[in-house]
């Protein structure tokens, strides 16, 4: 892969933390808004929960799941991971294989699309967040080819993690990263990473696992778009 590749990936993935950045930081200045939005991540977590509850529970599928889940569409506040990546992405370049890099940008820019339909969401969203606030609320705020569109970037990301897995160099590289990640104060990115790659490598191959999360998540799109 080519130096002009590389940089390309990381100035995309810089480009991408700061707007996921921003966006952040514009819904937490609104604290009904924000109040609301935090109504959305947990409403769509105990979701995921009830939908991948079976996977979460296998034993060769719960890490990942529990990676999805936490990592992925958790309630946690994502600022410091965000901002320690934005900080040291010039070294991220270099000491990541170009393939690694690009499917970082993806996930911040898939990261950047979910908190942007959440907000709309958020926004026209009744509270109490129960089903058919949430139906109502989901209906208004995305239209289908968006989200289709976050759907096939998830499943496109857990193929990319599911080959970069089974790369030794990579996991190896990030576990000998460890000590000298934490030491830098950067322990949120490198732990988020380590997690990521640790989860789809215990698969032993994400076929079956992506291929049902995107079928659940395709059914569940139609059921909330076609209810009335």
């Amino acid at each position: 892969m080519s130096a002009s590749t590389t940089e390309s990936s990381a100035a995309r993935l810089a480009a991408a933390l700061r707007r996921v950045i921003a966006l952040r930081t514009r819904l937490q200045e609104d604290a009904s808004l924000a109040a609301r939005w935090r109504a959305v991540k947990h409403y769509q977590r105990e979701r995921l929960r009830k939908t991948y509850g079976d996977l979460l529970e296998s034993e060769r599928y719960g890490a990942a799941a529990r990676f999805f889940l936490d990592d992925l569409y958790g309630e946690k506040d994502f600022e410091q991971r965000d901002r320690e990546a934005l900080r040291v992405v010039p070294k991220l370049a270099r000491l990541l294989p170009e393939r690694a890099v690009h499917a970082l940008a993806m996930g911040v820019e898939l990261d950047e699309l979910s908190e942007t339909l959440d907000a709309r969401v958020a926004t026209h969203l009744r509270l109490p967040a129960d089903d058919a606030a949430y139906a109502a609320a989901y209906r208004t705020a995305g239209t289908r080819a968006e989200r289709e569109h976050q759907i096939e970037m998830a499943d496109h990301i857990g193929h990319t993690l599911d080959r970069l897995a089974r790369l030794p160099l990579v996991s190896g590289m990030l576990h000998l990263m460890r000590a000298p990640a934490h030491a830098a104060g950067l322990s949120h990115l490198h732990e988020f990473l380590e997690r990521g790659f640790d989860s789809f490598q215990a698969m032993h191959g994400a076929k079956d696992f992506l291929a049902a999360v995107k079928s659940r998540e395709t059914v569940l799109m139609e059921g909330l778009l076609d209810e009335r």
